[in-house]
């Protein structure tokens, strides 16, 4: 039994439908040891964000020492360090971004105190995973 071409395409259009890439985040490296070792910008969440859901699951809470990145592991926990004054700060994955595209850690308001970060908002970082 023949099946007619344009039952083919049908079908084949159907299962075309079925295939999703995953997101560009998750074909990333993943860190997952120390030494891994990233340069480029932080930026801070503002106050909307406090108590909305992170992506662990937690409630996000500006005053503690946490950050988003895209692809390290939740609660890897990271040395950011502001290369223009050199203060450092360890903070713990527990969420995903940032969301805008030249950037590579979100911090929390607390931890871009530490680093000094807060009034310019945004500075030029290192980060590295620790213990």
């Amino acid at each position: 039994m023949r099946i007619p071409a344009a039952a083919a395409l049908v079908v084949l259009a159907l299962l075309s439908g079925c295939y999703a890439p995953a997101p560009p985040s998750l074909h990333a490296p993943v860190a997952t040891s120390p030494g891994f070792t990233e340069i480029g910008l932080a930026s801070w969440y503002g106050p909307d964000f406090n108590d909305k859901r992170t992506a662990d699951g937690e409630r996000f809470n500006r005053n503690g020492l946490t950050a988003a990145h895209r692809t390290l592991p939740l609660n890897t926990r990271v040395r950011v360090t502001n290369l223009e004054n050199g203060r450092s700060v360890v903070v713990r994955i527990n969420d995903r971004g940032p969301h805008v595209r030249n950037r590579v850690i979100d911090l929390s308001e607390r931890a871009a105190l530490a680093l000094g970060i807060q009034h310019n908002g945004v500075a030029q970082v290192r980060i590295e995973t620790v213990l």
